[in-house]
């Protein structure tokens, strides 16, 4: 009898146990930020303006990484991402060739390893870090280039502080240092 109970038990959770992993799974799959290429980012800003978040990258890069399995799947971080911007995933690396209107960008070592291409040589001004994060305006003018790996907590002053348009009544320090803080009453 015991046997048969303890079958049963097993039968369950086997049945179960796998639909509870399928909708953890589910679950972090709806906060996954829409990515786009630089050109397609480009030409949706062009027909409906919004900011430009890119997130400069390399496939070798550990904190890239950790950004997007991380920081970038936080459901709330996502969803303000996504209202705010047109989210770019850019490998400084890559050795496709990138047309903006009527400029390419290539990689300056188009056959051999490593090399960067010139979009994000010019976007990172010459300052090759990873990951790092180039904050443009609706006029596809950068903003600021914040570089390095940021959890959740650092990250989402970041995001706001150009989202919400902070930035062009508040220095950083002084945002950031309110971040959160209620807003005394006059």
């Amino acid at each position: 009898m015991r046997k048969l109970i303890r079958q049963q038990i097993i039968i369950i959770l086997m049945v179960t146990f796998p639909g509870i992993l399928l909708a953890q799974e589910s679950k972090q799959q709806k906060s996954v930020i829409e990515w786009h290429s630089f050109a397609e980012a480009y030409k949706m800003n062009k027909k409906k303006p919004k900011k430009m978040f890119v997130d400069v990258y390399t496939d070798w890069c550990g904190w890239c990484k950790k950004m997007d399995k991380e920081t970038f799947m936080d459901p709330e971080v996502a969803k303000y991402m996504q209202k705010n911007f047109y989210c770019v995933k850019l490998n400084a690396e890559t050795k496709d060739t990138i047309v903006i209107d009527t400029m390419k960008f290539v990689n300056s070592n188009p056959t051999g390893r490593g090399g960067n291409n010139r979009l994000a040589v010019e976007l990172l001004r010459g300052k090759m870090s990873y990951p790092s994060y180039v904050f443009i305006n609706e006029q596809n003018q950068v903003l600021s280039i914040v570089p390095g790996y940021m959890n959740t907590e650092g990250f989402t002053p970041v995001i706001h502080y150009f989202g919400d348009n902070a930035f062009k009544d508040v220095k950083w320090d002084d945002y950031r240092e309110n971040y959160g803080k209620p807003v005394p009453k006059k």
